[in-house]
């Protein structure tokens, strides 16, 4: 594949060809610039002659696990999200034909907006208290519009099977941990086996995002969600899963939380407090929010899984021009594992 200098990933004459063909109202010739951020699928920002922008997606630069990275499926979503009033960037065209990237890739509307998934960032876009609390209600505006959807009405109700969430996940992720693991862990297997004894009943059932937080999202200086992102891991089920990851990344300031390389957004302080966001999330779509301790030690264990998938990625060197600290992604793993561990030796 012939790359444009400086980019892997994309094959410039030939996707220049298709785009020009399959997306209305661009002007080539176009540049291709990787949006950093994202350690799963591959995101560029592509500029055409006009100085209009647009975001490809494509998979990893290799093999990758046979259920993620289907970009037909998150083109999918997007389209079909996008009929609702939840933010989301519009889907433009799909890339099914592997001929001409290496890989299927789909291209979609580039939204104006900052991933807020630091503390400085957070605090540089948001740097008076009104709108920071603003930002807290446009995240919980957009999951209960999201939870609250019908998915039948919008094309997606064969997305995925609706009950047993919780099965299904503890045994995709537990077999993606297998295929995946850099080395043995303990806590991952113990947790594993106190989660799959004190499941709780599924109450509730929705559009589940799967990995919804603020580093997925693009925020505005107002305090306004302008989009939410990444959807590859969206799925039907049990939407409190997205409230207990949420919870897990809304941190307060100066709270040590184990497994995080970074501050996460919420610690520069003037947001809503976990306890404030659940309530808010309960008014909104009228459901009670039960076994969150639960919840938050699934999403612990569950995400200690695929980080180590993307480690896994990054030493394989499949991630394209994206550098990375691997010996901080072990270190987030063995956190998260224990995390999750304590919590529901808690709950169980």
């Amino acid at each position: 594949m012939t790359d444009q200098p400086g980019v892997r990933g994309v094959n410039t004459a030939v996707v220049t060809e298709w785009l020009a063909d399959n997306v209305d109202g661009v002007v080539p010739p176009f540049s291709f610039e990787p949006i950093a951020g994202g350690h799963s699928n591959l995101t560029y920002k592509v500029t055409d002659a006009t100085e209009a922008c647009y975001v490809l997606r494509r998979p990893p630069l290799g093999a990758v696990l046979a259920t993620a990275h289907d970009m037909a499926r998150e083109h999918r979503i997007i389209r079909a999200v996008g009929r609702t009033e939840v933010p989301v960037p519009a889907a433009l065209a799909l890339c099914e034909d592997v001929s001409v990237n290496d890989a299927p890739f789909y291209v979609m509307e580039y939204v104006d907006g900052r991933v807020l998934d630091t503390a400085s960032a957070a605090r540089e876009l948001l740097p008076r208290l009104p709108e920071r609390l603003r930002l807290g209600e446009s995240v919980v505006d957009a999951l209960a519009k999201l939870h609250t959807v019908d998915p039948d009405t919008i094309g997606l109700g064969d997305l995925g099977r609706k009950e047993a969430y919780l099965d299904r996940q503890l045994r995709r992720w537990r077999k993606q941990w297998e295929k995946s693991k850099t080395r043995d862990l303990p806590a991952m297997e113990e947790t594993y086996e106190l989660l799959m004894a004190a499941k709780p009943e599924q109450i509730y059932t929705g559009i589940v995002h799967g990995d919804y937080r603020l580093g997925n999202m693009l925020g505005r200086s107002d305090g306004s969600v302008a989009a939410v992102l990444d959807w590859e891991l969206c799925t039907l089920g049990d939407p409190l899963a997205d409230v207990g990851y949420l919870l897990n990344s809304w941190t307060d300031p100066g709270e040590d939380l184990v497994g995080e390389t970074s501050a996460l957004p919420t610690a520069c302080g003037g947001f809503q407090s976990r306890d404030e966001l659940v309530e808010s999330y309960c008014r909104s779509t009228g459901r009670e929010v039960v076994s969150i301790d639960y919840y938050r030690s699934f999403q612990s264990w569950r995400l200690a899984a695929i980080v180590e998938g993307v480690l896994s990625r990054y030493l394989k060197g499949v991630m394209g021009d994206a550098g990375a600290d691997t010996s901080a992604f072990l270190a987030q793993v063995d956190g998260l594992a224990e995390s999750a561990l304590q919590m529901i030796r808690r709950v169980a």
